[in-house]
């Protein structure tokens, strides 16, 4: 008879991770990505990692109350059978609350487990649906000669949709950023557009930027977030008034929230982010909005492969994602992580021989 292996210990520990380049949004910057990775043993040896990617300027996360809520769930998971990982996973989302990507980790870390001690990938786990992503790569906020040579290194290296951050605060933030927009047409005049506004814009303004870019406006596919989280009017009127699929990013954070998203038009597309909710909430978000005729894309905070490979798992697993935004291991001075996913330009391909998520820490 199988005996089921039981967890032996966790631990949460600060990860820095350098970047090439500042990721900056409208609403903030981060120089270096201050994550946590967490590392789940089980009796048998059989480890599972997980990563959080606190993102202060977008959730007010941070990696020292990261670090607290983590460690909250450790009486929580010793001597655990790791088959009840479910059950687990249900009693952490409700100790940690709102630290989401401390939930993110530990789940991941606790699938990666499971999934290991029953000898069967994450991507099968979540559906085995397809093979292939093909993500995209932000142009960060800045000036508009910046954004030019950021989108001509994209389309040497591949990339036929570019992610431009809009919204930031300028001495002119709309012409800035319909000059950032047109340098990045210059040198990418065949690329998909998707326009992020990282919740900072207001109506008219989300409105205007569209309307001065005039024919160019037809490059841009997605709006993504242009007004406030709690401002589904507003996502709504900016798609009504600019024919724009608008995708919402922080106004989605559950199943609640997608529900009412299409309850009341607000948006066509949901950003699903497992840095936001966690991975089992993630999952059923991707349900409700099949189930409910919305759009889907994938995204994340600036997280390394170990996050962004178990999103890519999640979405390649349970397939139907028309935009997917997992770059920002590229924006990384050193690769923390080897396997797992395997990238290629704007493609990232999944490999089903892996056990877990197939990810490890160099």
């Amino acid at each position: 008879m199988r005996v089921t292996a039981r967890i032996e210990s966790l631990g949460a520990f600060p990860w820095n991770i350098e970047l090439t380049t500042p990721f900056s949004i409208a609403t903030g910057a981060q120089a270096l990505a201050a994550n946590v990775y967490v590392k789940l043993r089980l009796i048998n040896g059989t480890v599972g990692l997980g990563e959080a990617a606190p993102f202060p300027a977008v959730n007010g996360e941070t990696q020292e109350a990261t670090l607290v809520a983590l460690g909250t769930l450790m009486p929580l998971a010793i001597e655990r059978p790791i088959t009840e990982w479910r059950t687990i996973a249900q009693e952490a989302a409700e100790l940690c609350g709102p630290a989401k990507s401390a939930l993110c980790a530990f789940e991941s870390a606790l699938l990666d487990a499971f999934c290991k001690h029953t000898r069967t990938s994450l991507w099968a786990w979540a559906g085995g649906s397809e093979r292939c992503l093909y993500t995209d790569i932000t142009i960060p906020t800045g000036s508009p000669e910046a954004a030019r040579q950021a989108a001509h290194q994209a389309t040497l290296q591949g990339f036929t949709t570019l992610k431009i951050k809009v919204g930031a605060i300028h001495e002119s933030p709309l012409q800035n950023d319909l000059e950032r927009i047109r340098a990045t047409l210059q040198v990418a005049p065949t690329a998909d557009l998707i326009l992020d506004g990282n919740a900072a814009l207001s109506i008219d303004d989300a409105v205007e930027m569209i309307r001065q870019l005039g024919p160019l406006r037809a490059q841009v596919r997605v709006f993504e977030q242009p007004t406030a989280r709690d401002d589904l009017d507003g996502l709504r009127a900016v798609q009504e008034r600019t024919q724009i699929p608008v995708a919402a990013d922080e106004s989605a954070g559950s199943v609640r929230d997608v529900e009412r998203i299409a309850r009341e038009q607000a948006a066509a597309i949901i950003n699903v982010k497992i840095m936001k909710s966690g991975v089992l909430e993630a999952q059923r978000m991707i349900t409700a909005a099949k189930r409910l005729g919305l759009g889907l894309m994938v995204g994340g905070m600036v997280e390394s492969d170990l996050a962004m490979g178990v999103s890519a798992c999640l979405a390649a697993g349970m397939g139907g994602f028309d935009w997917v935004d997992l770059d920002t291991p590229l924006f990384m001075k050193h690769a923390p992580t080897r396997g797992g996913v395997l990238r290629s330009g704007n493609r990232i391909e999944i490999d089903p021989s892996c056990i877990g998520h197939g990810v490890r820490l160099v």
